[in-house]
């Protein structure tokens, strides 16, 4: 087991013997999403060749950009890269290329696409499980932990020139390297004003007032799981916001009494979910949330049918088509295309709906240049259909 690196010079001492390496770096980290409210780095592992490996503790070294400087330009190894991106930039790491062995196995069409899948079907090998959600921001770690955490690094290098293997020999060498390099600039989605409208259960909430309940216990939970870094569902589960707003209980007695406020957390807070109930129902009529945001795109498609039976025909059409094209490629269909891309294209193609008008659309939406050349003439033959027309094979 390597140890673990807890102060500046160790971190400094190894980015020099990663300098000296050679291959690509493999990287990945522990985060503590379950029991944190940050997505912060609880534990960053490194392995090159030349260098061996290394677990560094990003909260007793906040700064590792020593480790930036010494791999510049050397391609970086991550599985799912989009789970760790934003954490590892926190803490000054930022890959100028990188290859990413989950979403490499999409591209493949490979089944099951799990670090420990992948390394038993490509390479034959185990890797130890079962620590993955513990909590990372604990102190000490355990050695169980630590041990977990070093095999995450062991073999991705081997599974990477196994997986671009693969990949040339399917002929998907250029389509995983725009992926990978839009990986590069990858960044999370960022939070919007409306995020409380994404609690689980608001389906069942229709009246502005109980919304503005949902709203005002959210931003409640909200601060709270900031100021203490703990995830909001150990601090309230949606579960009881959900059931406060459709109850709005009129006194603090009444609001104890539901059984999704029997929680730790939600005893704990029960003053300031009273309150957060108490200023909801003092808002005036015009400070209320509507029922229903405005569209920012197209409807959900279950009610395109009826709402507009040419969309549907459209959209109906592209599904078909987009399905086979994924199969011709082996690859999940989600892979070929954005779903939401599609979607915004069926709704309102662009006039007139030629190839060029297509590709443009779909540059607009982000979409990659292997995509547009596999999936644009498809679009714009699915965007001629009519309603109760026969889909056509594509």
């Amino acid at each position: 087991m390597p140890p673990v690196l807890t102060d500046a010079a160790a971190v400094r001492a190894y980015a020099a013997l990663l300098a000296a390496g050679t291959g690509p770096l493999a990287l990945d980290a522990e985060r503590a999403s379950g029991y944190r409210y940050s997505q912060r780095a609880y534990l960053v592992q490194l392995r090159r060749v030349g260098a061996g490996t290394a677990l560094i503790d990003p909260i007793a070294v906040p700064d590792l950009s020593a480790v930036q400087q010494a791999t510049s330009g050397v391609e970086w190894i991550l599985h799912a890269a989009t789970q760790d991106l934003a954490c590892l930039a926190e803490v000054g790491l930022r890959p100028t290329a990188l290859f990413d062995t989950e979403l490499a196995g999409r591209l493949l069409g490979r089944d099951r696409v799990s670090l420990g899948t992948l390394v038993q079907s490509e390479l034959g090998e185990l890797l130890e499980k079962g620590h993955g959600a513990t909590d990372w921001s604990i102190r000490p770690l355990t050695a169980a932990q630590l041990r977990y955490a070093a095999l995450d690094v062991e073999l991705l290098v081997e599974l990477r020139d196994a997986m671009a293997a693969a990949l040339a020999e399917a002929g998907k060498t250029e389509i995983a390297r725009q992926e990978f390099e839009a990986l590069v600039s990858f960044a999370p989605r960022e939070r919007g004003h409306d995020e409380w409208r994404r609690t689980s259960g608001i389906h069942r909430i229709r009246k502005p007032r109980s919304l503005a309940i949902v709203r005002s216990l959210w931003a409640t939970r909200d601060d709270i799981a900031t100021k203490r870094d703990i995830a909001v569902g150990r601090v309230l589960p949606d579960a009881a916001i959900v059931a406060a707003a459709q109850a709005n209980p009129g006194t603090m007695d009444a609001l104890d009494g539901l059984k999704e406020f029997h929680g730790r957390g939600a005893q704990r807070y029960l003053r300031r979910w009273w309150e957060a109930i108490v200023e909801a129902n003092a808002l005036p009529a015009a400070d209320l949330p509507d029922s229903a945001l405005p569209p920012s795109g197209p409807p959900q498609p279950r009610t395109w049918a009826e709402r507009d039976p040419a969309a549907y025909a459209r959209l109906s059409a592209a599904r078909t088509a987009l399905t086979d094209i994924a199969e011709t490629q082996s690859m999940p269909v989600e892979n070929l295309i954005s779903p939401d891309s599609v979607r915004r294209l069926c709704w309102a193609p662009p006039e007139p709906a030629d190839e060029q008008a297509v590709s443009e659309f779909l540059v607009g939406q982000g979409a990659r240049q292997w995509q547009i050349d596999l999936t644009t003439a498809a679009l714009c033959v699915a965007l001629t259909a009519e309603p109760g027309a026969p889909v056509t094979d594509q």
